[in-house]
């Protein structure tokens, strides 16, 4: 390795508490270097961290770079295939056959007719935390339910089910389970969804999964194009929405300009969403020898994406670590960029619109019921950054 490039450090396991919304530390001295560092993966393998913006996005866009799973060289043993029906480590031709079905189920008009029910779900939220008075957490009475009821409605997960059934979603998503618990909780999603399958194949209702068996796609293949679509639609707007939540409290002057002008609303979704990127990290596998920010990227070597970093990007955004939600430089990757970007990501924005300027609306005196360095934040091991708790309290 060359000594003039700079290397980055192992990352920390954990984020300062009170404010946890920047990039680590040794991100941001990383790119204070360069855009792009040496960095050895958590599983021991050599490879590149790259933290500036273009350089992020290009690679995002560059089929030069793989999503395949099993080419992920990041450990010493040999990774299998992704299964199938799960795009989002795949390339094309395979990734997409499974993305281009789901397109037209996820345009932004199609998410925007869905606006009426994901503001009645909202307003159950709002109306159960107001019967059960303060304090409550936040994350159980409001930023979980509200996708979860969102995307289990989209699946057509019957309303029964839906108890158990996130148990075993938030076990294996919260980077917090023991390897064996992981293991049993990802096996009875799996089964589920398996059974969710026949189920809507032999009699079909009113959602995208019942659409979707109207194809060629077989019962294996829909199983993990559901568990994409859980994943996708879950766990990064449960946190966006506990996280950002957080984040206007801790930054009072951008909670009142919010509820002073709620039509700054998307815009303010907009900025929540670079300033946070709960999505903290992309990795793609270069297929040949690559030339990029000055370095030759070896056939075979992964890179880490780091788009928290890449958001936080001062020759892209003035004031990066600044929340401003007049922010109008938009373009942020939040949602990633190229074939790969974020299906759902109008339905995020919708969930998002509609939860935040309800929440405020419905609460003016809404704050923290702890010190902001007691909220208990995920780990960094978790693939969605976010918080596990946030108490709250209000006037009543």
């Amino acid at each position: 390795m060359s000594e003039s490039v700079h290397t980055v450090p192992a990352l920390p396991a954990t984020r300062p508490s009170g404010c946890p919304f920047n990039p680590p530390a040794e991100l941001l001295d990383a790119h204070r270097h360069g855009s792009i560092s040496h960095y050895i993966h958590p599983g021991g393998k050599p490879g590149w961290m790259i933290t500036g913006f273009d350089l992020v996005r290009s690679v995002l866009a560059d089929p030069r770079f793989s999503s395949r799973k099993e080419l992920m060289n990041v450990v010493d043993f040999e990774i299998p295939p992704a299964p199938p029906g799960e795009f989002v480590l795949m390339d094309d031709p395979q990734h997409r056959r499974y993305r281009k079905p789901l397109m037209g189920k996820f345009t932004v008009r199609r998410m925007r007719l869905l606006t009426e029910r994901v503001e009645q779900v909202t307003a159950d939220c709002l109306d159960a935390m107001e019967k059960t008075g303060p304090p409550t957490d936040l994350v159980t009475a409001f930023a979980r339910p509200i996708p979860a009821i969102i995307i289990c409605e989209l699946l057509g997960v019957p309303y029964e089910d839906r108890g158990s059934f996130q148990e075993q979603v938030d076990s294996f998503m919260s980077g917090e389970t023991s390897d064996e618990d992981l293991i049993a909780a990802y096996t009875g999603v799996q089964n589920y969804l398996a059974e969710l399958v026949a189920a809507k194949r032999a009699n079909p209702t009113d959602d995208v999964l019942s659409e979707l068996t109207d194809s060629d796609l077989t019962d294996e293949e829909l199983k993990g194009i559901s568990l994409v679509l859980l994943a996708a639609g879950l766990d990064t707007t449960t946190n966006m929405l506990a996280l950002g939540t957080f984040a206007l409290l801790q930054n009072p002057e951008q909670l009142a300009t919010l509820r002073a002008e709620p039509a700054l609303a998307d815009r303010a979704v907009e900025e929540l969403l670079r300033y946070l990127s709960v999505a903290k990290q992309f990795w793609r596998t270069a297929l040949e020898d690559v030339e990029l920010g000055g370095q030759t990227i070896k056939a075979g070597t992964t890179v880490a994406l780091s788009l928290h970093a890449a958001n936080h990007d001062p020759a892209r955004f003035p004031d990066p670590h600044a929340l401003d939600i007049r922010r109008q430089n938009g373009g942020h990757l939040a949602f990633g960029h190229g074939i790969h970007q974020c299906l759902g990501q109008q339905l995020a924005r919708v969930e998002m619109r509609v939860a935040f300027t309800a929440l405020l609306s419905r609460f003016p005196t809404l704050r923290l019921a702890v010190p902001a360095e007691e909220v208990a934040l995920r780990p960094e091991s978790a693939d969605i950054f976010g918080v596990k708790s946030l108490p709250v309290t209000w006037d009543v």
